[in-house]
């Protein structure tokens, strides 16, 4: 924030809108509708709030890999940036349907099949579903409540071999229980680059997680572990 004014100014909309977005973007896993109220309450301004929360939820809610449950119950969406195709509007590539998303509500409000050009060629999809399957047994196995998607980031118009293509795995767990004072998450994200000449998969991972404990005092943890790996494999 500037000082120009001198201390004491009365802060202007735009700042107000700013230190909202800040805390709103900032909130522990699982809890920015609990700072959102406290947030609305303190700058007693809707519209200065209605433009902060524009802005930090949906950032918020791909930061936070946050998983909702499809209108039609077919299974859960990822609010990832590779299923995003506009600022609402997102590919659920096992069910190759694209929700509509209220990011403030955090609901899906709207479903319809995905256009052929916003799905991976039959090729490429092949690879991708079977990635899927194997990904979904390990995260039912592994992550309670758990929610895991692979999305196609590169090469998805290939129809057969001979080119490079990738994909990138997302997991997304979270354990809530504000009851007990506490809250947190597993988010972890994998791409997988795969050279059709020198039949090599390059294997990259980022694995963020957070918790916090609120029980008489205010005890965050946030901590991010990059890994990575290759590995041989016949593509034909």
């Amino acid at each position: 924030m500037s000082d120009e004014g001198g201390a004491g100014e009365p802060l202007s909309d735009s700042q107000k809108r700013e230190i909202a977005v800040w805390f709103l973007s900032n909130a522990p896993a699982g809890e920015i509708h609990y700072v959102a109220k406290d947030v609305r309450a303190l700058l007693g301004d809707d519209a200065v709030y209605e433009a902060a929360a524009a802005e930090a939820f949906p950032e918020y809610n791909k930061a936070h890999l946050v998983p909702l449950e499809l209108p039609d119950r077919s299974g859960d969406i990822i609010i990832a940036t590779y299923g995003e195709l506009d600022r609402n509007n997102y590919l659920d590539p096992r069910t190759a349907q694209v929700a509509t998303i209220d990011h403030i509500k955090q609901t899906c409000t709207k479903l319809r099949p995905a256009a052929d050009e916003e799905l991976p060629s039959a090729y490429i999809e092949e690879f991708r579903s079977a990635l899927d399957v194997e990904l979904s047994k390990y995260v039912a196995e592994s992550y309670p409540k758990g929610v895991c998607a692979v999305y196609c980031t590169s090469g998805k118009d290939i129809e057969g071999p001979g080119a490079d293509f990738g994909f990138a795995v997302v997991i997304s767990a979270a354990k809530r229980s504000p009851q007990n004072f506490c809250n947190g998450s597993w988010r972890s994200i994998w791409t997988m680059d795969f050279n059709y000449e020198l039949q090599f998969v390059d294997i990259k991972g980022k694995i963020q997680v957070d918790a916090h404990y609120f029980e008489e005092g205010n005890v965050q943890l946030d901590t991010n572990i990059n890994c990575k790996d290759s590995t041989i494999m016949q593509v034909s």
